[in-house]
């Protein structure tokens, strides 16, 4: 194999890993289809209420029936510096939450990025109650009584409390308690049991999300291969294990723990139940069939009860984070919760290659010439092998008038040509490999890059400079893309030509090609692309000044 046609292999094969990523994502079985008018998720039935634990003496029961219509009571509106968010009476649970630091686009500054929502076709709710046997429990479908419809963390307090009360027919008292902090995307979730009735008092907690699955129209140039959605689980055991909807629809998730976290995640956004004591626990999810489409639940209950004797109160408690995947934050939550920033496989090279980016723009503040700084160290380190990479292609590029010779004096015996080929080669201690292997050395690290740029909240609406408001998105007036494709024609300029005329065609279509492919890219990985080409065609045009001043 000659270096051109391992340069056309490590081409195509980065353009066939995006075709492989984007093909995997749609072979996912497309949901029944969802309403998409603006309507308040409809009633369901009683099983998306988890059943108790069974014990030796009370075996399983059937799910609490709802004891009210949960299209929506009244809204209980939440204001502090980072959420707004709604309560719904009936279940007091988050319907909807509104990140008040995160606008919907650069475009639309004063909308806030609603991450939770109880309209529309793609509906992402929390859920939340207590369940037991042989008297009513409050859960989600239990029409609770706020003190008022508006709370606001007031200046100077470092916390609020919002509470919701629900008294049952055997006289226990329940106060549902949320508590949110100043700067944190943390929600402490507190059920309140005053046990006035006459007989002993035993439940279980239980928090989950309900989630509808919309699957966007896309097609494969309209952005990059989509990030993950879906739900995931975290268990020391078994450490982090997506969970998606697919999973969820083939059989339903039950799993003993002792620890871990539960979520719901997608693109630079998570929604997670953090229990916040040592077990055992049960990780479970359910599909929910309703007239407009499955209804996905994922989340996590108690195993083992609370007790309350007659005339005393406790408190059965869990954390909730609703926000973005700053990762600063995510590992102040837990262990393992900074994994929810998912890099697959490369997350060993992807997380020093962010910790390092992110200590750059702590200098420069700016995240586009924080790309810029890492391209430019990464070229660095990996300066040796590609000057070696560039040293090779500069000597085969001064072969290339005797290459040529020699394929005109064999024609199409192709077995002789390679002979001479080689036999010229070894004259002049040239390893036609040795352009490539240095080159697929570097790919694991440039697509783990990738993946760092794509996958990181901390880039969402950041600006650089000059047109390029918003580093996530692609590049308004397409100006990279085609000063990328323009770097790599002239990388070619700069390359041996491949004798081979069909090869020869194929390398002059790859700048074309790409340039289209990433017409639609983030413009932050489209910067980082093209800077590379750029450093690229600086060594490879010394290398081949200072290899051609010594041959003269």
């Amino acid at each position: 194999m000659d270096i051109q046609r391992g340069l056309l292999f490590i081409a195509l094969a980065f353009v066939l890993i995006l075709i492989y990523q984007r093909w995997l994502e749609e072979q996912q079985p497309p949901p029944k289809p969802v309403p998409t008018a603006q309507t308040t998720v409809p009633a369901l039935d009683g099983g998306d209420v988890p059943q108790a634990p069974a014990t030796a003496d009370q075996p399983p029961a059937t799910p609490d029936q709802p004891r009210a219509d949960v299209s929506g009571g009244d809204r209980v509106v939440v204001t502090t510096d980072l959420f707004r968010a709604h309560i719904d009476t009936v279940g007091g649970d988050l319907k909807i939450v509104e990140l008040l630091q995160y606008p919907v686009s650069v475009g639309q500054p004063d909308e806030p990025f609603e991450l939770l929502r109880q309209q529309g076709a793609d509906v992402f709710i929390s859920q939340s109650g207590l369940i037991g046997r042989g008297r009513d429990f409050p859960n989600h479908k239990t029409a609770f009584q706020a003190e008022d419809t508006a709370f606001e963390l007031a200046p100077g307090k470092d916390s609020l409390e919002v509470n919701l009360v629900w008294t049952a027919p055997d006289g226990v008292k329940y106060t549902k308690r949320y508590t949110f902090f100043r700067d944190s995307y943390n929600i402490t979730l507190d059920y309140l049991v005053d046990n006035a009735s006459k007989d002993a008092w035993s439940g279980y907690l239980y928090a989950q999300f309900q989630r509808t699955h919309v699957v966007p129209e896309r097609s494969f140039f309209l952005g990059v291969v989509p990030s993950y959605l879906g739900g995931a689980i975290y268990t020391p055991e078994e450490k982090y294990e997506k969970i998606d909807f697919a999973d969820m629809s083939e059989r339903d998730l039950v799993r003993d723990v002792k620890s871990g976290w539960v979520a719901m995640l997608q693109h630079y956004f998570v929604g997670a139940w953090l229990p916040q004591r040592e077990g055992p626990y049960q990780f479970y999810s359910r599909v929910n069939k309703t007239s407009g489409g499955p209804r996905y639940n994922i989340g996590y209950k108690t195993l083992t009860p609370t007790v309350l004797n007659p005339g005393t109160s406790g408190t059965l408690g869990t954390k909730l984070y609703i926000g973005p995947k700053e990762q600063n934050r995510l590992k102040q939550q837990g262990e393992g919760f900074v994994l929810s920033v998912d890099y697959g496989w490369l997350t060993p090279l992807s997380a020093p290659l962010f910790w390092v980016l992110e200590r750059i723009h702590a200098l420069v503040n700016n995240w586009g010439w924080a790309i810029i700084i890492l391209t430019i160290l990464i070229k660095l380190v990996f300066y040796p092998l590609s000057a070696a990479s560039y040293k090779s292609m500069a000597k085969m590029k001064k072969l290339q008038p005797r290459l040529q010779t020699l394929k005109e004096r064999y024609g199409d015996d192709k077995q002789k040509l390679q002979q001479a080929m080689m036999e010229l080669y070894k004259k002049d201690k040239i390893n036609p490999l040795g352009g490539c292997l240095p080159i697929l050395i570097q790919i694991p690290v440039f697509i783990a890059l990738y993946w760092v740029l794509l996958e990181s909240v901390e880039l969402r609406q950041a600006e650089w400079a000059f047109w390029i408001q918003d580093l996530s998105v692609k590049d308004p007036y397409f100006v990279l893309p085609i000063l990328m494709g323009a770097s790599m024609v002239g990388q070619q300029l700069l390359n041996p030509s491949p004798l081979d005329p069909m090869q020869k065609k194929i390398m002059m279509a790859l700048p074309v090609v790409f340039t289209v492919l990433f017409l639609y890219f983030p413009a932050g990985l489209v910067l980082y692309w093209l800077v590379n080409n750029v450093l690229s065609i600086a060594q490879q045009w010394y290398i081949n000044r200072t290899i051609g001043a010594k041959n003269t």
